[in-house]
């Protein structure tokens, strides 16, 4: 006849009896669970970074998209609908950098489509230029960050690799930032845009200027004639009219 302990085994309700370990010492399943881990669920942090530094400065256009798409590097990866890579001519003279995508961008997938993006679309037309053509635009954050809110400093922090790469692409002739949130991350200063716009910053090796963003501009209508007057002295930089020099 089965005893009660034969019982409990043939139900797995038997208990299990393990070794005990002295204090500091490992149970003898931790090697084996550390053996079977895949090398890369270990790497510490700091390569880890490291290993996306790498990876996102050798990406090529092809691929470009596609590593943004695939970016889990900050909370905005599970709020936004899609990211906005950004868009123009790959080899453009003119490199236009905003804050981050709105509702509209994050719908669309492209950077400056809802109101703003029409203001922008009519002062590239004024300077002769369009998004098609000689330009690329693109924002700092590639993810909407909810509510339309000021992008915080690890969600640029970790965008960051793609906008230099993007820039590195691109080579631009003239940079200019649009907006303060531009202008912080791209100069490395909390100064406001009235304190930056007016003269020639340096990023990249290529030539700065610091104008509003077109949603400010929605907003205060008086500052339209001085953000025209920062396209042309960004048209004047191009030309060579006026010498460049690094933020004081």
């Amino acid at each position: 006849m089965p005893t009660r302990d034969d019982v409990l085994r043939e139900l797995n309700l038997a208990p299990a009896w393990t070794p005990r370990t002295r204090p500091g010492q490992a149970a003898p399943s931790a090697a084996v669970d550390e053996a079977a881990e895949p090398a890369s669920a270990r790497m510490p942090r700091a390569d880890e970074a490291q290993a996306r530094l790498a990876r996102i400065g050798a990406l090529e256009w092809n691929a470009f998209a596609d590593d943004v798409a695939a970016c889990t590097a900050c909370g905005l990866c599970r709020t936004r609908n899609r990211t906005v890579p950004g868009v123009g001519a790959r080899d453009a003279d003119w490199l236009f950098v905003g804050e981050a995508p709105g509702a509209d961008e994050d719908a669309r997938g492209e950077p400056f489509v809802g109101q703003a993006g029409r203001l922008l679309d009519n002062m590239l037309a004024a300077a002769g230029l369009s998004r098609t053509r000689n330009t690329y635009i693109t924002n700092v954050l590639k993810c909407r960050p909810p509510g339309n809110r000021t992008p915080e400093p690890l969600e640029a922090d970790a965008c960051k690799p793609y906008l230099e790469r993007q820039v590195a692409l691109v080579r631009p002739k003239i940079v200019v930032a649009l907006g303060k949130s531009a202008a912080s991350l791209l100069l490395a200063t909390d100064a406001p845009v009235s304190a930056l716009r007016g003269r020639v910053h340096r990023y990249g090796g290529a030539p700065l200027i610091v104008t509003y963003h077109p949603a400010y501009l929605l907003r205060t209508l008086q500052d339209k004639a001085k953000a025209w007057e920062d396209l042309v002295l960004a048209r004047r930089t191009l030309a060579g009219a006026v010498p460049d020099a690094p933020v004081a």
